[in-house]
C-alpha cells in the first residue's frame, strides 16, 4: 500500500538549518508530483512546497520562499527539505505526500526555539 516514513525533524534554535526526508513505497514514485505540508498546534494543515515529478517545477509557501529548498531523488523513492534561516513561526509537524493519494505518514516534529 502506499506509504510514506518522515524523518529528520528535530529541536532547532532560531536560524539553524534541518533536512527532512520522506521516503515513498508502494507506487512509481518518479512519475508523481510530491509534497511537504506542516501543521502547527491549533492550525490547519498547510501547504509548505511541491515538486513535479520530473524535479524541474517547484512552487513554495511564500512564508518560505528563500529558505526551504524541496528536492527529490528519484532512484532512492526520496523526497527532501532543506530548511534553512529557521523560525519560531516554522514550529510545526511536517509531511509528505503524494497529492494523487489521500495517505498521510506520521509526520516529523520540528521545533525552532531559543
Amino acid at each position: 500500500q502506499v506509504q510514506f516514513v518522515e524523518s529528520g525533524g528535530g529541536f532547532v534554535q532560531p536560524g539553524g538549518s534541518l533536512r527532512l526526508s520522506c521516503i515513498a513505497s508502494g507506487f512509481t514514485f518518479s512519475r508523481l508530483a510530491m509534497r511537504w505540508y506542516r501543521q502547527a498546534p491549533g492550525k490547519e494543515r498547510e501547504l509548505v512546497a511541491h515538486i513535479a515529478s520530473s524535479d524541474i517545477s517547484t512552487v513554495y509557501a511564500d512564508s518560505v520562499k528563500g529558505r526551504f529548498t524541496i528536492s527529490r531523488d528519484n532512484a532512492k523513492n526520496t523526497v527532501y527539505l532543506q530548511m534553512n534561516s529557521l523560525k519560531p513561526e516554522d514550529t510545526a509537524v511536517y509531511y509528505c505526500t503524494a497529492p494523487r493519494y489521500g495517505v498521510w505518514g506520521q509526520g516529523t516534529q520540528v521545533t525552532v526555539s531559543s
